[in-house]
């Protein structure tokens, strides 16, 4: 077993890897499936070691072969095993014939798959369905995923769970919860995004022994952030560096009610490494939000005038957290990405961008799924469907760079392909003020001259990180300031 490559792939540019393997490398198609058998066989046994009962649910295409395979090792291991049969499956062919004839002919024993055989399992393989699925799951197909997921047991999906859409983490109709997903040759894209991270679970990789050159000139869907591909985006300060040199963040947000959001954004931001904040808010918050945090500089917005000085001073301008779609909120909106200052741009800035459609190259807009809909005209289902395709719409229309956030969070940048795709981060993430962390934190990578793609993925990549660090006390309960001091640890790594 290999450590997660970084590229992830559409399932057709994984089958065509396939295809390659079998007819450029001459390795025959039952051999890589007895290879992939072996595979998810060695990590099912890591695993689940006193699992003894195991019960293979193939079903008729190669995905089902890997799982004949499996279960004659198991079965020539000692342990039982034996493959419940979805009712009406059509009869395997091929490769996956030949491997269900040699399950038999080693004394494999096939049932009609029931509630009462998965419940004598310890183990349950997952072989219905692969990359190769496209409409939702009907009939015989949708009670199975159903039974299994109701089963108690723990399941080993073999290259991915069965119901679940390959390029999206779309789940069709239903979809196998797994435990662990052991995936070959290549990373299937669908597994990071969308649903696909709850029900792949642990993700291990197997290369299958294929030469990574099957995938020249296959374009990938995403890449993975990893520290290894964003170490060296910051340098190390000089030591006679002051704070002018750092950058300047300014943040424009906190209406009547909402200073936590802007006070969030400007601390995070200072945890970033900015050397100066400022926190241009609403007047009756400006004494409370410099009073709760020291370090931040405060400024009461009675107008949109009073913005300008702050602006012609600031390397970099968050405009959002806490800013709400009032009257003053619109005018503060009108002024700010009219300037010429490099901006990020996220919540309710967004939806008065939907509403007031702009486009401009140089700034970074942040969206969650709900706001990416406003963006779009678009519903959350829709936009959760295709995260990938949701991200490049966001992009083509609003120019500079998008951070679709969420299970997976997304970066696509001008011109960069393939996109980005974080996948760090705990749902313990899922709480108020998390979001107006991230906007510091990309703000003040930003003010410290990053580019704009890197800024993004950088800062993705470190909330992410420190929202895992934060978790390790528990998911449940996590603040958004718990990740305030993970932030400044986890940057240093990548210096």
């Amino acid at each position: 077993m290999e450590s997660l490559p970084e590229m992830l792939y559409r399932a057709a540019n994984t089958r065509e890897a396939d295809r390659r393997a079998i007819e450029r490398l001459k390795v025959g198609g039952g051999e890589l499936m007895e290879r992939a058998g072996a595979a998810a066989f060695r990590l099912a046994r890591e695993h689940f070691p006193r699992a003894h009962r195991w019960a293979v649910v193939c079903g008729p295409g190669n995905n089902g072969g890997d799982g004949y395979v499996l279960a004659r090792l198991a079965r020539a291991a000692g342990l039982e095993a034996e493959t419940p049969i979805v009712a009406q499956a059509p009869t395997p062919k091929g490769d996956a014939a030949a491997a269900r004839e040699r399950w038999l002919a080693a004394g494999g024993s096939e049932r009609q798959l029931s509630a009462a055989a998965l419940a004598n399992a310890d183990l349950i393989i997952d072989g219905m369905f692969g990359t190769g699925l496209e409409r939702p799951l009907q009939g015989a197909w949708l009670d199975a995923v159903r039974a299994i997921n109701a089963g108690g047991r723990p399941v080993v999906a073999l290259d991915l769970p069965s119901g679940l859409h390959a390029d999206t983490g779309r789940v069709l109709g239903a979809a196998v919860r797994a435990a662990v997903t052991v995936t070959f040759i290549g990373l299937k894209a669908g597994l990071f995004t969308g649903e696909g991270r709850t029900r792949a679970g642990v993700i291990r990789f197997d290369d299958l022994s294929v030469a990574p050159s099957v995938f020249e000139g296959l374009r990938p869907a995403a890449r993975r952030l990893t520290i290894d591909n964003l170490r060296g985006l910051l340098a190390p300060r000089m030591r006679h560096a002051h704070k002018g040199d750092a950058g300047r963040v300014l943040i424009v947000g906190g209406q009547p009610g909402m200073p936590g959001a802007a006070r969030l954004a400007g601390e995070a931001a200072y945890r970033a490494g900015a050397g100066l904040v400022t926190v241009a808010t609403h007047p009756v918050h400006a004494e409370v939000i410099g009073s709760t945090c020291p370090e931040l500089i405060t400024a009461g917005m009675n107008n949109p005038g009073e913005l300008e000085p702050l602006l012609e001073r600031a390397s970099v301008v968050a405009l959002g957290p806490g800013l709400g779609q009032s009257a003053w909120a619109q005018e503060l909106f009108d002024m700010v990405v009219h300037c010429q200052r490099p901006l990020v741009v996220d919540a309710d800035a967004l939806n008065l961008l939907a509403r007031y459609p702009k486009t401009r190259p140089d700034w970074i807009l942040t969206p969650h799924p709900g706001e990416a809909a406003r963006l779009l005209g678009s519903t959350v289902p829709d936009i959760q469907a295709d995260r990938f395709a949701a991200v490049h719409a966001i992009r083509a229309r609003y120019g500079g760079v998008c951070v679709l956030k969420g299970s997976g969070t997304l970066v696509a940048g001008e011109g960069e392909l393939p996109v980005w795709l974080c996948d760090r981060g705990n749902p313990g993430l899922a709480s108020g003020g998390t979001g107006d962390v991230l906007t510091g934190v990309i703000a003040a990578l930003r003010a410290q001259d990053l580019a704009p793609t890197d800024a993004a993925r950088l800062g993705v990549w470190a909330h992410a990180a420190a929202g895992d660090v934060a978790a390790r006390a528990g998911e449940r309960g996590l603040m958004a300031s718990d990740l305030l001091a993970p932030i400044r640890a986890i940057l240093q790594q990548v210096v």
